[in-house]
């Protein structure tokens, strides 16, 4: 995602999803509820996250980090709650 995106813009809820299904790919999870299973958060609210229908409480940041090894940084860029940084 790192040279994706234009300087300063927030991502899509499409490329938000595109950027989960990538990811968690890369770690071998299965689906959602693989997911689920690592962060304790149920299925429809991971989902709406990664759609922006709705954003993560502060509570839930830290479990999908962990689960997803990835900073908070990384991990509100791709959710569209943070505007990309630049070089």
């Amino acid at each position: 995602m790192a040279n994706a995106y234009k300087r300063g813009s927030r991502v899509s809820a499409q490329e938000s999803a595109e950027w989960l299904q990538k990811r968690m790919r890369e770690l071998g999870f299965s689906g959602l509820g693989e997911l689920q299973e690592k962060t304790g958060i149920d299925r429809g609210s991971l989902s709406r996250y990664f759609r922006q229908e709705r954003t993560p409480g502060i509570d839930v940041i830290a479990p999908l980090c962990e689960a997803l090894e990835v900073s908070p940084e990384t991990l509100l860029i791709a959710l569209g709650a943070l505007s990309r940084r630049g070089k």
